[in-house]
């Protein structure tokens, strides 16, 4: 195990403890425990099945695969790659969930823009960002999502979409703006490999695919398992059934195929013990001193004034301790759906400032470095505190449109 899984998995197990302790003594009741317990494990055991889902499917090749599609269809066009990487950075933010997006697509981003001569930087921002701000239109797309979509819409994804579509494309919107402006230089530059290259061939980007999956069964597997498992997401299905279904069925394959990828790193141990320690330790500690503290800072009804309170204060929450545990304290200020949509907005939006702001970043910086790519937190501490307000009050701009 890494340090930093072992750090993770410390943590955890102290926050686990501590969360114990307060209901064993009382402070924290055992029925508001047992209710907290029911809503998360589900999710918990979504996170675990995606997550396998996720690694096998690249192991397979899904994920390259749809990378090199995205670089011929490109062409030799510089902005039209950074168009569609972020396009496809969406699709997985919101299909797959934020931390599986930068997992799989961080690294994959960095050997594309060297493959053909760019700076790796504007890709990379690009995708923690977008897997951050993008992570707004269904229940599936963020953890946050999961824990308000009852709030939101009893559950169904449909009507989550409805009423964060708006918001969802200004938090897509506004980030591509400022990365566009930001790194326009670099952006412009051309790439440099001959026009020919099969790598930037602009015949029929969607051949060598179809041929990979005519000679490689996993690859096809894959490909469909992941199909499905999107369709039935978006069915509305209790959301750890078909990921749990879509895990068991990649294992099963591979069992038959290649027993060497089935190892006990594919479950993601350290991430579920500091998450289950992050939901039991906040919710005891919410319980016990912030619910009451937080419920009178703002007023109980719609206002713009309290909308945007209530996104800010779910952003400064997400920058200084981390967005999970932010919106379980903050979850009972958001009384109406407005308000609520205001939180998420401010705990999926928000955490562009601080490294530990989501989980995500922290994945993004990982591989980042195991990649070689160096970004100084300095520099991305600067742009995040001037993108997150901006999106932020674009955002609540389009709540007072909605609502």
């Amino acid at each position: 195990m890494h340090t930093r899984d072992r750090v993770s998995v410390g943590i955890g197990l102290a926050l686990l403890v501590g969360g114990a302790v307060a209901v064993g003594t009382g402070a924290f009741p055992a029925h508001e425990a047992s209710a907290l317990a029911e809503r998360v494990w589900g999710i918990l055991l979504f996170v675990v099945a995606m997550t396998i889902v996720a690694e096998l499917s690249s192991r397979a090749g899904l994920f390259d695969v749809a990378a090199r599609v995205v670089i011929q269809a490109a062409g030799s066009r510089s902005w039209r790659l950074w168009l569609l990487i972020s396009a496809f950075t969406l699709a997985c933010t919101i299909f797959l969930s934020l931390d599986t997006t930068v997992v799989l697509l961080t690294p994959m981003v960095v050997v594309l823009s060297r493959r053909i001569g760019l700076d790796p930087k504007p890709f990379a921002l690009t995708v923690v960002w977008l897997a951050n701000t993008g992570s707004m239109l269904l229940p599936i797309s963020n953890l946050t999502n999961l824990l308000a979509a009852n709030k939101v819409a009893q559950g169904s994804p449909a009507q989550f979409a409805s009423l964060m579509w708006p918001v969802a494309v200004v938090c897509a919107v506004v980030p591509m703006v400022l990365i566009a402006l930001v790194f326009r230089r670099e952006l412009g530059a051309a790439p440099t490999l001959a026009p020919n290259s099969p790598l930037i061939s602009t015949g029929r980007p969607f051949a060598y695919a179809a041929q990979l999956f005519a000679r490689r069964p996993l690859l096809a597997i894959s490909a469909v398992v992941v199909s499905a498992l999107i369709i039935a997401l978006l069915a509305g299905a209790e959301v750890w059934i078909p990921a749990t279904v879509a895990a068991l069925a990649l294992v099963a394959a591979y069992a038959l195929m290649d027993r060497s990828a089935l190892t006990w790193h594919l479950v993601p141990l350290p991430m579920i013990v500091l998450t289950a320690g992050l939901f039991l330790a906040m919710g005891a500690v919410g319980s016990m001193f912030v619910h009451e503290a937080v419920g009178n800072l703002l007023a109980q009804d719609d206002s713009s004034a309290t909308l945007l309170g209530t996104a800010a204060l779910g952003a400064g929450g997400a920058n200084l301790i981390n967005n999970l545990p932010a919106y379980l304290a903050l979850e009972p200020l958001a009384h109406s759906p407005a308000t609520m949509v205001a939180l998420l907005v401010g705990v999926n939006a928000g955490p562009l400032i601080t490294p530990w702001a989501s989980l995500a970043t922290l994945l993004w910086h990982e591989r980042l470095v195991a990649t070689g790519v160096h970004v100084s937190w300095s520099r991305y501490i600067l742009l995040g505190a001037v993108a997150a307000p901006l999106i932020i009050i674009a955002a609540w701009l389009a709540l007072l449109v909605q609502f």
